[in-house]
C-alpha cells in the first residue's frame, strides 16, 4: 500500500524543462514493487503455515513482521533521510530490501519461523525508508501542474503489483503437476515439508538480485537531491484562529478519530487479504462454479510464463477438485485487481461527486458485504469478501484530507500521526488469527473486519466533522 505523495506547491524552472521519463519510470517501478512485495505476503501466510506447521494466529504474525516496521521505521527513516539525502536513502532502503529477500534462503533451508520473519521484517523496514524516500521525489520529477497526473500513474503501478504477485506466488507455492503433488503427498511429513520450503527461495533470490541492480541504476541515475519539502501555506498561518489553544495534532477530535479510521482500514484490508485462501479451505468447496473455474485457468496459463523465469513451469491450476490454495491465489489477486480498478474509476468520481458521501457508501457496502459473506457458504461467502476491495480503493484518498483538514500549523504533525497508523495491517490480522484459533474459527474471526468497516461508516457519517 503506497503512502500518499506531497505535492510541492511549486517547482524550478528547469524542472519544468528538464525530460525526467527515465527517473519516472524508475519510481513507477519501485511502486509496482511496493505493491508487489506487499501483497504477496497474502498467499505467503497460508504458505508457511503448512511448511512451518503454524496455527493461524502464529502464521498472521507475518503481517505483524512486514507491517510492524511501519510503526517502528517511520520516525527513524526521516532522520536517516536528513543525514543522507533523499536518492541515497532510495539505494539504502533498496539494499535493505535485498538482504531481507537473501534471508528467505537460510529460513527456507531450515523452516525456521523466526528466521522468516525477520526476513520479512527487513523487507517492511527497506519499503518504509523507500516510501518516506520516494513520495517526495514523484512530486518533483516534472512540472507542478502535472503532478497529481504522476500520482496517478505510481498508484495504478502500485495497484498492478499487488495484483500481480500473489497469482504468480500461488502459481509457484500451491501450482505443479498432479504427479508432482503426488510424489510430495507420498514422502514422510518432515521430507515433504523439506521439499516445500525450497519453493520460496528462486523467488526471493530473484528478488533479492532485481533489487541489488535497481540500487546500482538509482545509484548511477541522475536524480534532484531534495533538501527540504516545501512548506504547505498553512505552515505559515501558524496564529489563525483554529489553533488557539491547541497543542497537537490529537487535540482535534476529527484527527483522532481519523487515526483510528486509518488503523482500522490498513487493518481491514490486509486482515482481509490474509485470511482469504484461509476462509476458502474453511468452506469445503468441492465444486467450483463455472465462472470461477474459467477464471482461474485462463489466468494461470496467462501467467504459467512468469514460473519459468524463477525456474519453474507449473502446469495450469486444476480446477476439477474444488477450492484449493492455488485457486484461491487467484481469488486474491481479484481482490487487489478490484482495489486497482476502484482507484482507477475512483478518480474521475472522486472529481465530480461529494467525496465524503462516496466513502460513505463503499463503507457501508464494505460492512454489508462482510457480514453477508459472514452469514453464506461456499464460493458466495468468497466472493463477497473479493467484493470488498473494491469498496477500499478510495477509502484512503478521502480519509487521509478529512483528517487532517483544517490542523493548521498542526497538518505535518497529524499527517505523521496518520501514516504510523499503517500499523493497523500489523495488528488486525493477528487478533483475526487469534479469534480464529481460540474462539470459533475463521467464520467468526471475520466479524472484525466487519467492526473495522462499521467504524469506517460512521467516520464518514459523524467523526470527520472538524470541532
Amino acid at each position: 500500500m503506497a503512502a500518499p505523495v506531497s505535492s510541492s506547491s511549486a517547482a524550478s524552472a528547469s524542472t519544468a524543462t528538464r525530460s525526467y521519463a527515465g527517473p519516472m519510470l524508475l519510481m513507477t517501478t519501485l511502486f509496482f514493487l511496493f505493491g508487489a512485495v506487499t501483497n504477496f505476503n497474502d498467499v505467503l501466510m497460508p504458505y508457511l503455515k503448512d511448511v512451518c506447521q503454524l496455527t493461524d494466529l502464529q502464521s498472521s504474525l507475518v503481517q505483524s513482521a512486514f507491517f510492524g516496521a511501519y510503526f517502528l521505521m517511520s520516525l527513524p527513516a526521516g532522520k536517516v533521510l536528513e543525514r543522507i539525502g533523499f536518492k541515497r536513502g532510495i539505494v539504502l532502503g533498496l539494499l535493505v530490501m535485498a538482504f531481507g529477500a537473501m534471508l528467505f534462503v537460510p529460513a527456507a533451508n531450515s523452516r525456521t519461523f523466526g528466521l522468516f520473519l525477520l526476513a520479512l521484517s527487513l523487507l517492511g523496514a527497506g519499503v518504509t525508508l523507500l516510501q518516506v524516500a520516494a513520495n517526495p521525489y514523484v512530486s518533483v520529477l516534472g512540472p507542478a501542474r502535472t503532478a497529481a497526473s504522476r500520482v496517478s500513474i505510481v498508484g495504478v503501478a502500485n495497484g498492478l503489483g499487488g495484483t500481480i504477485s500473489p497469482l504468480i506466488g500461488g502459481l509457484i507455492l500451491f501450482g505443479g503437476s498432479a504427479v508432482l503433488k503426488a510424489q510430495l503427498a507420498a514422502l514422510p511429513l518432515e521430507q515433504r515439508l523439506t521439499q516445500e520450503a525450497t519453493l520460496v527461495k528462486p523467488l526471493y533470490l530473484g528478488l533479492a538480485l532485481f533489487l541489488a541492480l535497481l540500487a546500482v541504476l538509482f545509484f548511477l541515475v541522475r536524480l534532484p537531491e531534495i533538501e527540504s519539502i516545501p512548506a504547505d501555506e498553512e505552515a505559515t498561518l501558524a496564529a489563525e484562529a483554529g489553533t488557539a489553544g491547541r497543542r497537537s495534532a490529537l487535540d482535534y477530535r476529527h484527527l483522532a478519530l481519523g487515526v483510528g479510521a486509518i488503523f482500522m482500514y490498513v487493518g481491514v484490508e490486509v486482515g482481509l487479504g490474509s485470511f482469504l485462501i484461509r476462509y476458502g479451505e474453511s468452506q469445503n468447496i468441492t465444486q467450483l462454479s463455472g465462472f470461477t473455474q474459467q477464471l482461474v485457468r485462463g489466468l494461470s496459463v496467462a501467467t504459467g510464463w512468469a514460473g519459468a523465469l524463477f525456474g519453474h513451469a507449473p502446469e495450469p491450476i486444476d480446477t476439477n477438485t474444488g477450492f484449493t490454495k492455488a485457486v484461491g491465489a487467484v481469488l486474491v489477486s481479484s481482490y487487489w485487481f478490484g482495489l486497482m480498478v476502484g482507484r482507477i474509476i475512483g478518480i474521475p468520481l472522486l472529481s465530480r461527486f461529494n467525496a465524503r458521501k462516496l466513502l460513505v457508501g463503499v463503507c457501508a457496502a464494505g460492512t454489508f458485504f462482510v457480514l453477508a459473506s459472514i452469514f453464506n457458504h461456499g464460493e458466495t461467502a468468497l466472493w463477497l469478501v473479493v467484493l470488498c476491495g473494491l469498496c477500499n480503493s478510495i477509502i484512503w484518498p478521502v480519509v487521509f484530507p478529512l483528517a487532517i483538514t483544517g490542523l493548521g500549523r498542526f497538518t505535518k504533525q497529524g499527517s505523521s500521526y496518520l501514516i504510523m497508523a499503517i500499523v493497523g495491517g500489523a495488528i488486525i490480522p493477528p487478533l483475526m488469527g487469534w479469534v480464529a484459533t481460540n474462539g470459533g474459527g475463521l467464520r467468526v474471526a471475520f466479524v472484525l473486519p466487519a467492526l473495522c468497516y462499521a467504524y469506517l461508516l460512521f467516520y464518514s457519517l459523524r467523526g470527520y466533522r472538524v470541532r
